[in-house]
């Protein structure tokens, strides 16, 4: 393919090294990379937007927001600003065909600094994703055992080691024999070798799936996207089957819709549609510059945001379908313990949950036998510990598939699932970064495979902070803050830049030609108000959070042998601002680098340009360039 791209006929008061200039601006590489098939772009972009936090996020959201009342927010929340936002990104990288620094400073000069902020967020992101990579391939490998190590406590002598005796099998393998975790983040540790080793493993798979770009990744996409879905098939089938199951989905699905007065619902469900889709990481972007420029990318943005959605909601229904059963396994055998308490000779065949809560509320909790303790057996209070992210996946479902027969066989396919997850996403995250730089800079482009290479012996070595015995309170500080409100503000920046520093009307034309067909005109008003005001209130309600609480981890204290909430440290609270300001810097940096070099004279445009026309004619594809009006 060949791409010209000839200045329009002066207007008169534009010599010709000015047009020479604008040309030169807005050249793109002749030769490009393509997907080689849709299928693949499609299962890339499915990858990427769909990722671990579908699978222990979303459900804990909705378990702890209103359930059902949550999902109908958060589909709200998608259609009037996760697809639009989305179809943004999509058009923008297809129609220019670079990645997020070339888009943005495609479109104004002054705006570069937003795609570098992307690459920066990126690397922050890969950093700690990888270590979460790393953990799945331990537990993976730990899974072909028999039985599994994490289903018993180990002793000392004759006796139970206390720690794992206060806590649980699964919590105690957890903290003290993945992690080996410290009391706090003040205490450092040495390096844990079996994660350090895992990390290492995490980095050698996504150098090697990335070594030739998109034409290895599409390959590797047609598992790591589809694998997942049908391990999750697979478990709901398990799933649905077991007892306690259909408590469990009717406790996450029931309606509560006095949640919508909460404002910060409203935050989390807006946040987790923008990290769902992953918009401002340039991922999107980067892939979508692959394709060709009359592919239906409006189609794309409905059809990806959709399959992320029904993903969550699969997720959520395996989820609280395991979960439930094993809420009601712990009830059961709540209710055993306490009947044999209140009557030592009592053999009980069959337990009925609720004649049994229907006796304590009337009866037994006014029962006071010294030495016993009597408690509800609630199987909705054991629904009710919500628990989220690692907590989910690495304690509570862990624990849930001990009680499954072959249990080895389910942990290892959920752990597997749990890999391929994360290195889909990671493959997109790491596709954030590489493809702006290598579009910008010609050396890279040229050395791709050394850059590729260097980029995740970087990552690596970088990454070994969270192989500390603390490491896990950085991944958690890196998770709350290095991608959050930078992010937010870029897409801020992103959705001003496009419908108003450019124009909504203008991008819309530019669309139509693309596309060969009209966009709805809805976009414009979408584009231009709804979406940067709830940006807007997303950033002002997370600021607002932050500077009225204090910013908390949750530490594992080994006397205890139980979680506790700790306020950050003064040091640690100037490590995430600083996680903060570097990944917005670019921004401002950039904008400040256009104006000295225009007043010095060094400009490399004197106006900022359009979006490329796209004229195809016989194998030969051409591009017209207006400067933008002032």
């Amino acid at each position: 393919m060949t791409s010209e791209k000839p200045p329009l006929p002066a207007d008169g008061q534009r010599d010709e090294s000015e047009a020479g200039l604008e040309v030169e601006q807005v050249a793109l590489e002749a030769a490009r990379d393509g997907w080689d098939s849709k299928v693949e772009y499609f299962l890339a972009q499915v990858g990427f937007s769909v990722g671990l936090g579908n699978v222990w996020r979303f459900p804990y959201l909705c378990h702890q927001n209103g359930g059902g009342a949550f999902i109908l927010l958060y589909v709200l929340l998608m259609g009037l600003v996760g697809v639009p936002l989305f179809f943004l990104e999509l058009a923008a990288g297809q129609s220019i065909r670079q990645g997020s620094i070339g888009v943005w400073r495609h479109i104004s000069p002054k705006l570069v600094g937003i795609g570098y902020s992307s690459c920066v967020v990126c690397f922050f992101v890969a950093l700690y994703y990888n270590v979460i990579i790393g953990w799945s391939i331990f537990y993976l490998g730990s899974s072909f055992q028999y039985p599994l190590p994490w289903e018993n406590c180990p002793t000392e002598g004759n006796d139970t080691v206390k720690e794992c005796a206060a806590s649980s099998p699964t919590a105690y393998f957890w903290y003290r024999k993945a992690l080996d975790i410290t009391d706090s983040i003040d205490e450092t540790g040495e390096f844990n070798p079996i994660i350090t080793g895992c990390l290492l493993a995490a980095w050698v798979i996504v150098g090697l799936a990335m070594y030739k770009g998109i034409k290895s990744t599409g390959k590797v996409m047609y598992f790591s996207s589809v694998f997942p879905y049908v391990v999750l098939l697979c478990f709901l089938i398990r799933g649905v089957t077991l007892d306690g199951a259909s408590e469990g989905i009717k406790f996450m699905f029931y309606p509560r819709l006095e949640i919508w007065a909460d404002v910060q619902v409203w935050r989390q469900a807006a946040t987790q549609v923008f990290f769902a889709l992953g918009l401002g990481f340039g991922s999107v972007i980067a892939y979508s510059s692959y394709n060709p420029r009359n592919n239906n990318c409006h189609r794309d943005a409905f059809t990806v945001s959709g399959v992320n959605f029904m993903t969550s909601v699969l997720a959520t229904l395996v989820v609280f379908a395991v979960l439930g059963f094993r809420a009601k396994t712990i009830a059961t055998e709540c209710v055993k313990r306490s009947v044999k308490m209140i009557c030592e000779c009592l053999i009980l065949k069959h337990i009925i949950m609720p004649e049994y809560e229907d006796w304590y509320m009337i009866q037994g909790q006014q029962l006071n036998i010294a030495g016993y303790n009597i408690t509800a057996c609630s199987l909705e209070d054991e629904l009710k510990q919500g628990v989220e992210g690692t907590g989910l996946a690495f304690i509570a479902f862990t624990e849930a598939m001990t009680l499954f027969p072959g249990s080895p066989f389910w942990s290892a396919l959920f752990f597997l699932m749990l890999l391929n997850l994360g290195l889909s996403t990671m493959f997109g995250t790491m596709a954030g970064i590489l493809t702006p730089l290598t579009d910008t800079f010609k050396t890279l482009r040229n050395h791709k495979l050394l850059f590729t290479a260097c980029s995740c012996v970087v990552g690596f070595l970088i990454g070994l902070t969270f192989t500390q015995r603390c490491g896990n309170y950085f991944v958690t500080m890196f998770d709350d803050y290095s991608a959050t409100l930078p992010l937010i503000i870029v897409v801020i920046f992103q959705t001003i830049s496009v419908a108003w520093v450019y124009g909504a009307d203008r991008f819309l034309e530019d669309l139509k030609r693309m596309l060969d067909r009209p966009v709805p005109v809805v976009y414009k008003y979408l584009w231009k108000y709804v979406c940067p005001a709830a940006m807007l209130g997303l950033l002002g309600a997370s600021l607002l959070k932050m500077i009225l609480e204090r910013p908390t981890y949750t530490a594992w204290n080994r006397e205890k042998a139980s979680k506790e909430n700790l306020p950050y440290p003064d040091w640690a609270l100037a490590v995430l601002s600083a996680l903060i300001i570097v990944a917005f810097l670019p921004v401002p940096i950039g904008y400040i680098h256009f104006l000295l070099l225009e007043r010095l004279g060094q400009s490399p445009a004197d106006a900022e340009t359009v979006l490329l026309s796209y004229f195809p004619v016989g194998n030969n594809h051409f591009y017209l360039c207006l400067p933008a009006q002032k």
